[in-house]
Formats: structure tokens, C-alpha cells, sequence
């Protein structure tokens, strides 16, 4: 079955094999990435290589209907988004893919949930309904099995306490966070953590001035006692993460791949080292679409991914496809 072969993937080859495989399955199943393959000119028939699969826009999102197969959605992820814009919705059919997608995918980096505890800082993402994000930590909360383990909205008292009283026993503990909160926490405590593993996930959400990735972690290291500063990249659209253990170097689980297109030209990659949008091959997608142009900067160097940023004005950039 196909759903099986993608987390059996253990080559380049038999990814390249999988993801024609998937491309084919949903051009002829997912109605919204048939015809904008179409509208393109491309088909299974003249796609010979995952570098010339067209990618959808990540807007798509926002306003069709993405799915490749035929069945109510066991639940619908939604995105933040700002006031006033509207939020991408990803309708996810099965639910045990994603659970699989992202319990192997943690497993592969940082091995089983079970031997850590989860301390989560993720107001943002708890004051709204519909979070994949909320949904993935509070499964790894749960599969760590320790009381400990548990979210923090606003408390941030409550937790310097048991962040600093948990590392100071030597309990491996990951402090997983949106960006603007951990920032928030270093502000008013400073630690000296040394067996806190400290995870951001990004976004400031509008509650703080964007910055660099290097000047973020740069502020967290210091305000955290820290040699390093661990990063997760995901978003509602997808059911697969990226991780990064410091210095803004990710690695992709077996089944998703991340390739870099020209910013003038979204049907072309961009060469070696340099910057470009990033486009993403999330193959645990199978039901929806895996095949996504984000509105995310990154560069590939060797075998080094890094993600950068976002598109300036990136609801137009980078999304010029959206005319057809």
C-alpha cells in the first residue's frame, strides 16, 4: 500500500520512486492540483523527475477545497493568520498519518517521546481552536508520560520555577516555544539550563518586531544559558517537520524533502547557495497535497538546509502562479 511505503523509505531512490508514484495518484484524485497541473501542461506523462512536479501555491489553502480523496475530514487544521486575512484550512482525512508522520519524525532526531519531558510555551497557539501544532505536542505530552510534562499560557512564574527546578535535578527536559513568548521569558529570568533541550517554533505572531533567525537565537542562548538553540519547521499545510539541533541547519524525515525555486521564476529552482523560496515535498500529505510552494526564503548549500525567512509582501511574491 502506498501510505505504508512512505515511512519505509530508507534511499533517495525509492523517495524519487514514492513521490512519482504520489504525484500521479493525486493528478488524477485531487480535483484543485489536477487542473492547476493542467493549466500548466504538465502530466504524469511528461513530469519524468520530482524536479519538474509543479508545486501549489500555499494559498490554495486558503480558499479550496484540497483533497485527493473522497471522504469527510477527520479534523480540519486551520492557520493563525492576522486580523482580518483570511486562514488556511487543511483538511486531513487520517488522522493516524499525521500521528505517525510526526511521532517517527521526532523519534528520528531526538528518540522516543517517552524519555522526555515536554514543557510547551505556546500562548498564541492555545488561544485559538484548530492547531496542528497544539495537537502534535500535546500527543508527545502524553507519550512522555510524566506529570511534569504539560502546557503554560501566561504563567511564566510557574514555569522559571519548574524549568529551573527540573534541570537542576538532570531530568532531560525539551522547553518548546513560540518565539515572541520564550523572548518574554528570558526577559524577565535569566537560566543557566544544562539539560534543557530549547526548541522554537517561530513566529512572532505579530506581538513582537520580526528578526533574524541568528539574532533570535543569539538573544535565547545568552538568555538561557545555552550553547545552542533547537528550531521545528512546520506549518498547518503540512503533516511532516523539519528540525533543527542549532545554528539554523535543518534535516527533513525520509519522506519530505525541501528544494529551492528562483524567486522570478516559480517553475525554476534555484542553484546551489542560493537563496530562493522554499518548496516542500511532504509525501505523509498523501491526501491533500504534497507537493507545496511556501512563502518561506531558504538556501541549500551541500547538504545543509537553511531557512531564512519570509518573502517580502509574500501574499504576492513568490505566489504569481495564483493568477491561473
Amino acid at each position: 500500500m502506498l501510505t505504508e511505503r512512505i515511512f519505509q523509505i530508507s534511499s533517495e531512490q525509492e523517495f524519487n520512486s514514492v513521490c512519482m508514484e504520489v504525484f500521479k495518484f493525486q493528478f488524477e484524485n485531487n480535483p484543485v492540483y489536477g487542473q492547476f497541473c493542467r493549466l500548466l501542461g504538465k502530466n504524469p506523462e511528461n513530469v519524468r523527475s520530482i524536479k519538474k512536479i509543479p508545486f501549489l501555491p500555499i494559498e490554495f489553502f486558503k480558499t479550496k477545497r484540497i483533497l485527493s480523496e473522497d471522504k469527510d475530514p477527520e479534523i480540519i487544521f486551520t492557520s493563525s493568520g492576522t486580523t482580518g486575512n483570511q486562514t488556511s484550512e487543511h483538511l486531513v482525512t487520517d488522522l493516524n498519518i499525521y500521528e505517525k508522520s510526526f511521532l517517527a519524525g521526532f523519534e528520528k532526531f531526538y528518540g522516543p517521546a517517552s524519555d522526555y519531558i515536554f514543557l510547551a510555551l505556546l500562548p498564541s497557539y492555545l488561544e485559538r481552536q484548530g492547531s496542528s501544532l497544539i495537537y502534535m505536542v500535546d500527543k508527545l505530552i502524553r507519550k512522555s508520560g510524566d506529570p511534569n510534562s504539560g502546557f503554560y499560557l501566561d504563567d511564566l512564574d510557574s514555569l522559571t520555577q519548574k524549568l529551573k527546578e527540573l534541570d537542576s535535578q538532570g531530568k532531560k527536559v525539551i522547553l518548546i516555544g513560540v518565539s515572541f513568548a520564550l523572548l518574554d521569558l528570558v526577559e524577565k529570568t535569566s537560566f543557566n539550563l544544562k539539560n534543557t533541550i530549547v526548541m522554537e517554533t517561530g513566529g512572532m505572531k505579530g506581538r513582537r518586531k520580526e528578526m533574524i533567525r541568528q539574532e533570535l537565537h543569539e538573544n535565547l542562548k545568552k538568555g538561557f544559558g545555552v550553547e545552542s538553540i533547537h528550531s521545528e519547521y512546520g506549518m498547518t499545510e503540512l503533516l511532516s517537520q523539519a528540525y533543527s539541533t542549532g545554528n539554523g541547519i535543518f534535516e527533513c524525515p525520509s519522506w519530505m524533502k525541501i528544494l529551492i525555486r528562483d524567486p522570478e521564476d516559480a517553475l525554476s529552482l534555484q542553484a546551489k547557495g542560493k537563496t530562493g523560496g522554499i518548496n516542500v515535498i511532504d509525501l505523509a500529505n498523501i491526501n491533500s497535497c504534497s507537493f507545496i510552494a511556501t512563502q518561506d526564503l531558504g538556501r541549500i548549500s551541500g547538504t545543509q538546509i537553511e531557512i531564512l525567512g519570509r518573502f517580502d509582501n509574500s501574499d504576492i511574491r513568490g505566489c504569481n502562479l495564483l493568477v491561473l
